[in-house]
C-alpha cells in the first residue's frame, strides 16, 4: 500500500506578519523553493504517493501552486476547512485515510528520515507517534527555591533547562481519530491529553538532526541563511 501524508497548511501565520500578509506561510520561500515544496519533495523521496493538504487561509494560492501534484510525481488533493478546526480537527473531514498515515505542519524544515519514522510507527504498538527534538530553554531570571515557610533553600542564576518538544511531525493509527470530535476545534494538545486519559500508547521518537519551525521571523531568517549550505541534506542532492 502506498504511503499517505496529510500536511496541515491552513494556518494564518500571524507570527510571521508582515510576510504572511501577501503569502500563506507554507508558500514562504526558503532558498529556491517555498517551504511547502521542500516538504513535498522530501515526502516523495520517502515513498509517499498521496499527499492531502488541509487548507483554509488563502487556500486558492496553495492550490494554484501545487495543483494535482503531477509536477512532483505525486497525487496531491485538498481538504478545505469552512471554519478553523485546530491541528487535529481537520483530519475528521478526510474519509479515505489508511490504517497508518503521517501528519505534519506545513512550515517545518527538517532532515528527518520520514520513511524510517513511518516504519517505526508501523512496527510499534502505539496509536500515535511523535517526532521530537531536545531543546534547551534559558530562564532569563534568577530562580529562587523556597520551602513551605517562604525560606530560601536554593538559588540558580539564569538556569538552562532541557525539554523534549514536538517537531510538528506525527504518525497516526486510524483508530486515534475516534478520540477527535466532528466539526470542533481540536488541537494536538487536546488529543494528547485524551490519549493519556484513556491509557493509550503514544510513542515519542527523538530526532538528533536538524529541525526548525519557521513560524517566527527569527527562525524564518535563520532558515533562509542555512538552507543553501544544507540543501543536499534536506533534498538528498
Amino acid at each position: 500500500m502506498s504511503r499517505r501524508a496529510v500536511i496541515l497548511a491552513g494556518g494564518k501565520g500571524t507570527r510571521l506578519r508582515p510576510y504572511t500578509t501577501v503569502l500563506p506561510k507554507p508558500l514562504m520561500p526558503i532558498g529556491d523553493y517555498p517551504i511547502l515544496e521542500v516538504i513535498v519533495r522530501q515526502l516523495v523521496q520517502a515513498g509517499f504517493a498521496h499527499i492531502t493538504m488541509a487548507v483554509n487561509h488563502q487556500a486558492h494560492l496553495i492550490e494554484a501552486f501545487f495543483q494535482d501534484g503531477k509536477k512532483w510525481n505525486v497525487k496531491i488533493d485538498y481538504s478545505l476547512e469552512d471554519i478553523p478546526l485546530g491541528t487535529m480537527g481537520p483530519l475528521k473531514l478526510l474519509k479515505d485515510l489508511p490504517e497508518n498515515f503521517l501528519v505534519m505542519n506545513g512550515d517545518v524544515l527538517t532532515d528527518l528520515n520520514f520513511e524510517k519514522f513511518f516504519k517505526s510507527h508501523e512496527n510499534s504498538n502505539s496509536i500515535f507517534s511523535i517526532s521530537s527534538m531536545e531543546r534547551d530553554q534559558l530562564v532569563d531570571f534568577g530562580v529562587l527555591e523556597t520551602n513551605s515557610d517562604g525560606i530560601l533553600t536554593g538559588f540558580k542564576e539564569k538556569p538552562r533547562q532541557s525539554f523534549q518538544v514536538s517537531m510538528g511531525v506525527y504518525m497516526l493509527s486510524y483508530e486515534s481519530l475516534s478520540y477527535v470530535p466532528n466539526n470542533t476545534v481540536f488541537g494536538f494538545d487536546n488529543l494528547m491529553l485524551k490519549l493519556l486519559e484513556k491509557g493509550e500508547f503514544v510513542s515519542v521518537i527523538p530526532h538528533k538532526g536538524y529541525w526548525l519551525d519557521i513560524g517566527r521571523p527569527d527562525d524564518y531568517e535563520r532558515a533562509i541563511d542555512e538552507f543553501e549550505s544544507l540543501k543536499k541534506t534536506f533534498l538528498n542532492g
